[in-house]
């Protein structure tokens, strides 16, 4: 089965299952960043779309759970590597790719150390997607409705760490080019926010 057939299976399975509905345009940045990132080095794009679109299905409502005390404890990589394969097979991804898949998805975390390439690249894209004007809008659209996030502090807070620890965690010179203006427009964020809350708790 060609690309053109199960590409758009998995995109639509995602556009479906992405609750709240702003997290859907997330899965098509990272993959295109990713891509982006690979230059002209080879690299296989279907475990990088596949890896792109999938990889944050356990932290959509619906699929993650509701009880705050379970939600705490919630492993949404375990969840997503489980059902990630059947997602795939049912659109009919090519079965010999669904393992570099998976392991490109148990390694997009920032504190992961890839060993493929391709893991390389999903878990450069996303950390760059935790920067810039981008990561602003993802964490800061989360107050009040993630309950890590019940104040525009604790926004800030998790804004200035990533701030702070991201950049060196990359791998790859390109994506290092790339984080510096996005790191730019994150610290001059920061730097007003701070300033125009004199001190207050937001």
């Amino acid at each position: 089965m060609n690309q053109q057939s199960y590409r758009p299976e998995i995109i639509e399975y995602v556009r479906k299952n992405a609750n709240p509905p702003d997290k859907f345009s997330h899965q098509d940045r990272l993959y295109s960043l990713a891509r982006q990132l690979a230059e002209e080095k080879s690299y296989d794009d279907d475990v990088v779309f596949a890896a792109a679109w999938l990889h944050d299905l356990g932290v959509f409502i619906g699929h993650r759970p509701e009880n705050p005390a379970e939600l705490a404890h919630w492993d949404h990589l375990a969840y997503v590597l489980r059902l990630a394969p059947r997602v795939l097979e049912e659109a009919g991804f090519p079965a010999n790719k669904i393992e570099p898949v998976l392991e490109a998805i148990r390694t997009h975390l920032p504190l992961a150390e890839p060993q493929t390439f391709e893991g390389i690249l999903l878990r450069d894209a996303d950390i760059l997607e935790q920067l810039g004007a981008v990561g602003i809008l993802r964490i800061v659209s989360k107050v009040g409705r993630d309950t890590r996030f019940v104040r525009f502090s604790d926004a800030l807070r998790t804004l200035r760490k990533n701030a702070e620890e991201l950049p060196a965690k990359l791998k790859l010179e390109s994506a290092r080019r790339l984080a510096q203006p996005r790191l730019e427009v994150l610290t001059r964020f920061l730097t007003s926010a701070e300033s125009e809350a004199n001190h207050l708790e937001w």
